[in-house]
Parts: C-alpha cells; structure tokens; sequence
C-alpha cells in the first residue's frame, strides 16, 4: 500500500533515515534547501544517542582548522575535504550559537555547551527540525524501494512512503540500546554496497593480568599512556591526560583515544605503559622518593609511599619494583631505589582485546565510502541514495571529531538531496 509521509506540494520529497545527530542536521538542511522532508525515528524521541555522548555533555566539535581536523581522522580523511569545506567546526559552533545554545572550548579545543548538557544540543536541533518544517515520523523502516537504479520511496512494513531522494542516517553498531541495531548496512547491502568489516573504536580496553581488579576503581588524572608494540617495542600512542582501571582492565579518555591506534590488537601484542609521575623525571623521582623515606626511614617500605601513589596502586607499584614490602626504608638500597622509580615510571599492563562493541563510542567500519561520491554524500550506483553520519567508514579520534562528521556530511547529504 503507498501511502504520502509527505506534502506534496511539488517539491522534492526527501526521506531521512535516522533521528541522531546527522539524521537532523540532514533533514533541517535539505527543508532549507526547499526539499518537503520526512524524518523516520523508530524511538519514541530523537536524539537518544546524543543525549549520552561525552557523558550526557556532548562534545559537539573541535575548534580547529580542517587541515588539523584531518589529522585525528585515521579512517579516510581524504574523503571528508568536500564535506568539511563546506560545514566545518567553526560553521557547527555558529549554527548552534545560532540556534540559542552557547558553547565553551575546553582542553584539546574540545567544545561543549555552557550548559554541560546534551539535553541542550538535542532541543536545538529538535526544535529547528519544526522550525524548518521537518515531519517528523516515528516508525521503524524496514526497506529500501529501489526501481532501475533509482530511489522510488521506503517502506516501514506496513506503507510505503513514494519520495524523491533517501538519506540514511542510521548510526553504527556501537550502543545498541539507543538503537543502533545495524539498519543502515542492512540499507546499504540492499542497495548493492560494500560495508566494511565492522569493529570497536574509542572502546574500554581488557588487560591480560589481574593487577586491573585489584586496583578497580582508581581513577587517574595527570598520567602519561603510552601503547607499546611488544613486536617491536615502537609506541603506536602516547598521551597524558585521565584514566581508570575497572575489573576487565582500563578505561577513561586516555585508553578510548589510544584504542583508536591499535589496529590489529591480540593477546601478547600491545602493553600499556603508564608514567604515574609524568612531571618528574627519573632523578627528580629518586630525589623525591629519598625524601619520603627519610621522613618515613623506620616505617615498613609499604606504610611509607602513601605520600606519593594513591592507595590501591601502592602494592601493585611495590610488587613491580620487587622490594619486599615489609622491608624498612632505611635498608632499601639504591639499586632497589632504581627499580621503584621504573615500576612508578614504566607500570606495564599487557593488554588482551577490546571490550564489545556495544561498549564503542564509534563503529569502525562502514559503507565503503569509495562508492559514495565526496561532493554530494551520494551512491555511486542508486540515484537518489545519499549517507551520512557514522554508517559511513569514517571514524576519529576523541575530541569531538566524531560528531563533527556527522554534522559535516549530513549537511552536505541534505542540500544535495534537495536538488533536483
């Protein structure tokens, strides 16, 4: 049965795919490229996933340049030039301050809004989705309807829905309770396309040792994380910022970032080195680490280091550095000294594998961008089929990179779509 999600007022109809981040940047631009949209959103409400990412803040871009942009882009910058050309960090910044919601610069010249809330950037888009006269749909589509290479409409299981152009929006694979359930490479596969082995990115990461449940829970801030290649002990990452360890192994911002550099990780491959006391170098360490044990000289070596390691680090630090832990201070050789300053300096946690990829902030993987022309966001072999957003093989590093290719190939996909 046909029946009209649409206007039809004569003009080009356009149905998007997908009520995230991209799917309303799409629909908001191609309204106001003069397209009568459709958003299909089989949620209750749009947005679900923005309303979690940076943890409920929404890290909405990076104030950079596009040249800068593209060296966080390790999957297929060179695709995305057209699109940040034409909607960079600077023009999301204004589009959101536009639409009321000021925003701050942080550390890394990541953005968020003042507010600290998602909520926020949500509303914003919501609410221009109605300015601009979007109809928003809440149903599930289930196919693409596709005649002699071309685009005739969607079909939710029940109607079909005759539209001029289709813009999948759907999102990756990663957190499926928002409801990402893998719609848009089923889409895709329909339509003749190549989807990409799909695997976690910016993910949780699991350690081959227990040293990792022992010190659940202790978050570190001012740490330096390095990724050693045991092949060839070369670092594939090294940065200083926040990490935690949890049951399985680490997380926090370091450990997403650094999962991002490992391409091919395994069991006795990579280790993760961790710098507790980044600004000491090691002779500055062994002074201060001299320091204590003079003012803790008749103490167990064990009851003497609260002053420099938190808590739960303190035994795993000591087991590392092989002194007994029962030994005083005051007989604690130099050469012992040596190897506490290593175990402090150089804490090496071999890493296993990634954690799910439900647990991802982004898919690796995607539509094979090299059959999406770069200009338009368009299939190279269905007219009228357009994508945009994390169903694409395009990912980033943290920093609000992510977000921003969202935003930069919807719009491109929308005022594309809108042309006839």
């Amino acid at each position: 049965m046909s029946v009209s999600a649409f206007k039809n007022d004569g003009s080009r109809r356009v149905a998007v795919i997908g009520g995230g981040a991209a799917g309303m940047m799409a629909a908001i631009f191609a309204a106001q490229s003069g397209a009568d949209v459709a958003l299909f959103e089989k949620n209750d409400r749009l947005g679900k996933k923005l309303r979690i990412t940076g943890k409920g803040r929404c890290n909405v871009t990076n104030e950079c340049g596009i040249n800068d942009f593209l060296q966080n882009v390790p999957t297929n910058p060179r695709f995305l030039y057209a699109a940040l050309s034409r909607f960079e960090p600077a023009d999301t910044m204004e589009f959101f301050e536009g639409c009321g919601v000021k925003l701050k610069v942080e550390r890394g010249r990541r953005v968020f809004p003042v507010s600290d809330k998602a909520q926020d950037i949500v509303s914003a888009l919501a609410d221009k989705c109605r300015e601009v006269g979007v109809t928003v749909i809440n149903r599930k589509i289930s196919s693409l309807c596709i005649e002699d290479g071309q685009i005739i409409g969607v079909n939710d299981g029940q109607h079909t829905h005759e539209c001029d152009a289709v813009i999948v929006c759907t999102g990756g694979k990663s957190y499926p309770q928002t409801g990402s359930d893998c719609d848009g490479y089923k889409f895709a596969r329909q339509a003749g396309h190549t989807v990409t082995p799909l695997t976690p990115s910016l993910v949780p990461i699991v350690a081959d040792t227990p040293v990792c449940a022992r010190m659940q829970g202790l978050s570190l801030k001012n740490v330096t994380l390095k990724i050693v290649d045991t092949q060839n002990e070369k670092p594939v990452f090294e940065d200083f910022g926040e990490m935690m360890f949890t049951h399985f192994g680490i997380t926090g911002p370091l450990v997403l970032s650094a999962s991002a550099h490992i391409p091919d990780i395994q069991k006795g491959r990579y280790t993760a080195r961790i710098d507790f006391k980044p600004a000491l170098d090691t002779q500055t360490l062994d002074a201060r680490i001299l320091s204590d044990f003079q003012k803790y000289q008749n103490k167990d070596f064990i009851n003497a280091m609260g002053d420099l390691l938190p808590l739960k680090a303190i035994e795993p630090v000591i087991e590392k550095s092989g002194i007994d832990k029962r030994k005083k201070v005051n007989s604690i050789t130099r050469e012992e000294r040596k190897n506490l300053v290593a175990a402090i300096k150089e804490f090496d946690v071999p890493l296993l594998r990634f954690r799910p990829i439900d647990e991802a902030i982004v898919t690796k993987g995607g539509v094979a961008v090299n059959e999406i022309t770069p200009k338009t966001m368009q299939s190279r072999l269905v007219s009228g089929l357009y994508f945009a957003g994390e169903v694409l093989d395009l990912d980033a590093y943290t920093g609000g990179f992510n977000l921003q290719i969202a935003f930069s190939t919807a719009v491109l996909a929308g005022e594309s779509a809108a042309q006839w």
